[in-house]
């Protein structure tokens, strides 16, 4: 069978998509234009997408909305609103304020924070599922950047399994997804590295081994912002609107769908290690592994099968 690979750049990241299929590229292609229209609908940084029209709406009544992006709302939504929920999808105005990751990333006055978390409370989503509508109180801004790359996966990856793909992999910048065997190892398991949180890009402390499943990493490292000898990361803490103090530098969620491994990551990440992973232990098909800021790693013990380590091999 013929294989082929894309690499492209997205969704704010390096997207690298790999299939096996008798026409590769054929499918390559699509898989670029998909990615392109995605991000052109669901960008919070792009004026002319489809949520950016949700938000310049906001305190106007609510919108028609297509049911991809509604379907999305309404998952983000649901795992916003827990108070200990860590992911909030109405937190795009601490984002837009502090523009972690972007040159022009700045630190607010405290002022500014408390003018602006007020205008974060996701219970404040007005979602319409039959009418598909969706709305937002007056300065309100949804940004799914921790849900939409593994929501795009999935859909992804169902698009590959309906054309014929007999195998792939889906890396969307910490957000691996596999299917089928990995060429390259005897016992089909794909190896997925977890990135070291201390160190560049590439170094890993240990790597996955997993099969049709989905691998994202969740990070301190990821978006950063330095000043006064102070570094801030991008996961934000709703009740104070600064980033998270935490002792975790990074969560990795094992699952069966990307967008679970989005939402967890996140939902969990400011929690004490052996918190997150009793909350994962219930989950159906949702496992995980926590690094520590002391450069500590923690899982479960059935996940041990699955991890391999420099010093183990």
């Amino acid at each position: 069978m013929a294989e082929g690979q894309r690499v492209l750049q997205g969704m704010g990241t390096v997207i690298t998509i790999w299939v096996q299929h008798e026409t590769p590229e054929v499918i390559l292609e699509e898989a670029a234009k998909r990615a392109v229209a995605f991000e052109q609908r669901f960008s919070a940084n792009d004026p002319t997408s489809e949520l950016m029209q949700i938000n310049q709406q906001a305190g106007q009544g609510a919108i028609a909305a297509t049911p991809e992006l509604v379907e999305l709302i309404a998952l983000g939504k649901t795992h916003s609103l827990p108070k200990d929920s860590y992911l909030n999808i109405a937190i795009g105005p601490l984002v837009q304020e502090w523009r972690i990751g972007f040159q022009d990333a700045h630190l607010p006055t405290p002022e500014k924070i408390a003018e602006l978390l007020p205008k974060t409370d996701p219970a404040k989503i007005v979602l319409d599922e039959t009418l598909q509508t969706v709305g937002l109180a007056a300065g309100m801004k949804l940004d799914l950047g921790a849900v939409a790359k593994g929501y795009f996966a999935d859909l992804l990856m169902a698009y590959f399994k309906q054309v014929g793909v007999t195998a792939a992999l889906i890396d969307l910048g910490g957000n691996v997804v596999t299917y089928g065997d990995a060429p390259s190892h005897a016992d089909g398991y794909w190896r997925i590295g977890i990135q070291n949180p201390f160190l560049p890009r590439g170094n890993f402390v240990a790597a996955l081994k997993v099969h049709n499943q989905s691998v994202v990493t969740s990070g301190i490292y990821e978006r950063t912002y330095q000043v006064a000898g102070k570094t801030y990361h991008h996961i934000f803490d709703r009740e104070t609107g600064y980033p998270l103090e935490s002792a975790i530098a990074s969560v990795t969620i094992l699952s069966d769908k990307s967008v679970d491994g989005e939402i967890w990551t996140t939902r969990l990440f400011g929690k004490e290690p052996q918190a997150i992973l009793q909350e994962l232990a219930p989950l159906e098909g949702i496992t995980g592994l926590v690094i520590t800021k002391q450069g500590e790693l923690i899982y479960p013990q059935e996940l041990a099968r699955l991890i391999e380590t420099p010093t183990a091999e």
